[in-house]
């Protein structure tokens, strides 16, 4: 290698270290223009530190909003859930008493219905009854004894049967005493007549009976 071109090399790496110190002597300047002192980092970690405790009192106060609002409403669908219960059982109520009223309706119609069918059946025509007045009654007594079998079906349907009262001993919660009877050969206490029959309703007393309990005379 010639000496010229010995010299273009040196030339070209002293120029190369030149640039390299500029490079560095920039760079350790604009660091040193960027970095903070101690004084300023703690002032920005202080102030982080007091976002952080606002931040966290703001989370504290909407979480405990949040809490009061769930109380709130749950204990609203609670009283809401009552009400629906109660006008639930209220209209249950309000359902079974009208039905209970109609079942006595019907029961009045059948006491009557079955006085009209005693009468016919004790009817005893006289002398001078007419054959053609003996055939109407015999055919009013089958006529009701018809309609008496068709409402105790349908009162069946409905839940309702008799309440057993005859030959039972008297039971003041399901039996009225309406008259006394005294028949020393009948147990004292016992039902020996039915002047009103008690009907029962889904095992629940719907009318009490009206009786004859025997009550023997002593000695």
């Amino acid at each position: 290698m010639d000496d010229a071109a010995k010299d273009q090399l040196v030339a070209r790496f002293r120029a190369y270290l030149d640039d390299s110190d500029a490079a560095l002597e920039s760079g350790s300047g604009s660091e040193g223009e960027s970095a903070p002192d101690l004084f300023t980092l703690l002032a920005e970690v202080a102030g982080l530190k007091n976002e952080i405790k606002l931040e966290s009192r703001n989370v504290k106060s909407a979480v405990d909003e949040f809490r009061g609002l769930y109380a709130a409403l749950r204990e609203a669908n609670t009283r809401l859930a009552d009400e629906q219960a109660r006008c639930r059982e209220q209209e249950l109520l309000l359902g079974l008493q009208a039905q209970k009223e109609l079942l006595l309706d019907l029961l009045e119609l059948r006491d009557r219905l079955q006085a009209g069918h005693d009468q016919a059946i004790r009817f005893h025509p006289g002398l001078l009854t007419r054959r053609t007045a003996v055939r109407f009654v015999a055919s009013m007594a089958e006529g009701i004894a018809m309609n008496l079998r068709r409402l105790d079906e349908t009162l069946a349907r409905r839940g309702v049967r008799p309440l057993p009262a005859l030959g039972q001993p008297f039971d003041p919660h399901t039996m009225h005493a309406a008259e006394l009877a005294s028949d020393p050969e009948q147990a004292e206490g016992l039902v020996v007549g039915e002047l009103r029959k008690g009907f029962l309703y889904q095992d629940k007393l719907l009318r009490s009976a009206e009786v004859v309990v025997n009550r023997p005379e002593r000695d």
